[in-house]
């Protein structure tokens, strides 16, 4: 992948954030895994890994938008538009069919 000097720059900084987090959960997933026999790698070890692996993916995207300014807007939410007219839920006219 190619990436500018500043994307570089950024992609280090996050690597950086996240190695050491990063380094002993994969340790403790290792040891989960060497603690079970190849009959209990599935069912709950299987979640449980699967659980530990999306939680490193949630810490790589908090990573990746900690170093960076916030983009929310600067004034007040618009209110929100009123509803026009009353509708159905089935999609029907009223009065009947």
């Amino acid at each position: 992948m190619d990436l500018t000097a500043e994307q570089e720059a950024e992609a280090r900084r996050i690597y950086d954030v996240l190695k050491d987090k990063m380094d002993a959960d994969l340790m403790a997933m290792a040891r989960l895994l060497a603690s079970k026999e190849t009959g209990e790698l599935f069912g709950r070890t299987e979640f449980e890994v699967r659980d530990r692996v999306h939680a490193l993916g949630a810490a790589a995207i908090e990573g990746a938008l900690a170093g960076r300014k916030k983009g929310g807007t600067s004034g007040p939410a618009s209110p929100a538009g009123t509803a026009s007219g009353r509708r159905t839920s089935s999609g029907t006219r009223r009065g009947g069919s």
